[in-house]
């Protein structure tokens, strides 16, 4: 592909940013699809937001993706919010429609997509989350028009007992909060279903980290990591020598592109290319 004077630009923005493996998904479904769009990477440092998103809507940027720390302090700044982001309170995909920002979050669908690729239902299941920052946020209340119940188990108490209630008063769905410590933990998994590790432990470098130990893990539960570097995290290898499914966080964040690809453009995006593509970025 060409770029020149009529090329579409999306991009994402976020800060650190050269990790981002967007770049290369996105990217490899304009050229699968021969459209004349070009996807690119921006570091923007909290104090220069506002300016950055004055930017890029003053220049026609389509679309673009905004991770860690700006989904939450975006907000204020669309014209816009889609319901299910309202109710997270927190953005990853904003869509410029003749000048006007519309914040999404794709999170969580990226996720149910993955699930459902693997032949895993939420219905009537008992989900424990670990962590209740953004990513948490977004899981969760997704999957709270889905599962039976949900716990959230965080460090700080009171994070856990924000969300869980945030959730509560948007869904008639039993949601606890509880503080992350082996009781709890060692308690609420005895019938737990589906495991979601919604934190950053286990991430490159810190690969001998895990947040749940391998003996509270049994073969029945689905465990998922939000975790894609490594690919293969201390929790999903223990989980997968127990016996448990295993989905890695690579599947959302394909899955995840996808829906914000679809929100951009109104297409349906190769997702054997992006998944081709998010692979070799890792390689790389």
């Amino acid at each position: 592909m060409t770029i020149n004077a009529k090329t579409s630009v999306y991009c994402v923005i976020g800060d650190p940013i050269s990790h981002s493996l967007s770049p290369n998904i996105h990217n490899a479904a304009f050229k699968r699809l021969k459209l004349n769009s070009v996807y690119l990477a921006f570091k923007v440092q909290k104090e220069f937001l506002v300016e950055a998103v004055k930017g890029l809507k003053s220049i026609g940027v389509k679309g673009f993706n905004v991770t860690i720390p700006h989904k939450v302090s975006i907000i204020p700044l669309l014209d816009k919010l889609d319901p299910l982001a309202e109710k997270i309170g927190a953005v990853n995909t904003v869509k410029n429609v003749d000048g006007k920002l519309i914040g999404y979050n794709t999170d969580g669908e990226g996720v149910l997509k993955a699930f459902e690729v693997e032949d895993v239902s939420l219905k009537n299941k008992k989900v424990v989350m670990v962590g209740a920052g953004g990513a948490a946020r977004a899981l969760a209340f997704t999957f709270a028009n889905h599962a039976k119940e949900i716990v959230i188990l965080n460090r700080t108490e009171e994070k856990a007992l924000e969300l869980a209630s945030s959730i509560s008063r948007s869904y008639n769905l039993p949601v606890k909060g509880l503080k992350l410590n082996m009781e709890n933990l060692s308690l609420e998994l005895k019938d737990a279903e589906v495991v979601v590790n919604a934190t950053s432990v286990g991430m490159h470098p810190n690969i001998d980290e895990t947040p749940i130990p391998k003996n509270l893990i049994k073969p029945e539960m689905v465990v998922f990591d939000v975790v894609y570097r490594p690919i293969k995290t201390r929790l999903l290898k223990e989980a997968k020598q127990v016996g448990a499914k295993t989905i890695n966080g690579l599947a959302m964040l394909v899955f995840q592109a996808v829906k914000a690809f679809e929100i951009w453009t109104g297409l349906t995006p190769p997702i054997d290319a992006m998944f081709r593509a998010a692979l070799r970025g890792l390689k790389g």
